[in-house]
């Protein structure tokens, strides 16, 4: 399999990456909504602004699709009206380079959920320091930063990590994604 990206990569990577941006842009209010019940309760549900990096990998297969796709998503969702204006481009930046890292340091050969997740963590850390960039969260006491840090973990790896694999796997057995590369025997057992 060659490794580096062809047009149809990306073009495949760009409309992924365009289907989440709305998605991303829908979620804000909900994100807003959850935000009232309190307790960070709302950071479990953040992990969704990770997942079309770890989608797209999981797709495509090839290095540069999770940096493209969190990009892409997030000029996606900016475009759409995203509530965060040019700051979720920031974000998209920081999460999507998270990610890549993670499967870089698995040499672009993993493709199980816990590698996902650990990309969907990677993401949520990067998305902690930009936020504490913005200021607001080094004002918070010791036990809120432990909470908020928590569950945005938690959500980044049950939405960006076994949530992006269970897609993916549907995916795969309606034989979609053979459209992008042929799925192998070695495909589905790395699956387990």
């Amino acid at each position: 399999m060659r490794k580096s990206l062809n047009l149809s990569d990306i073009l495949v990577t760009v409309i992924i990456a365009l289907i989440f941006g709305l998605i991303y842009k829908l979620w804000g209010p909900l994100y807003g909504i959850v935000s009232t019940f309190g307790l960070h309760i709302e950071q479990l549900i953040y992990g969704m602004w990770f997942i079309a990096a770890t989608v797209a990998y999981l797709i495509i297969r090839k290095p540069g699709v999770a940096l493209l796709a969190e990009v892409a998503a997030a000029h996606g969702e900016f475009i759409f009206g995203g509530e965060w204006g040019v700051a979720t481009l920031l974000f998209g930046i920081g999460q999507g380079l998270a990610a890549e890292l993670i499967f870089a340091a698995f040499r672009y050969k993993k493709f199980n959920m816990f590698v996902v997740s650990l990309a969907g963590i990677g993401s949520a850390i990067a998305s902690i320091v930009i936020d504490y960039y913005y200021g607001y969260i080094g004002d918070l006491a010791l036990w809120n930063l432990i909470l908020m840090f928590s569950a945005r973990i938690i959500g980044a790896i049950l939405i960006a990590g076994v949530f992006a694999r269970l897609i993916v796997t549907a995916l795969e057995k309606t034989g979609v994604t053979n459209l992008v590369r042929p799925v192998s025997s070695d495909d589905y057992k790395s699956l387990d």
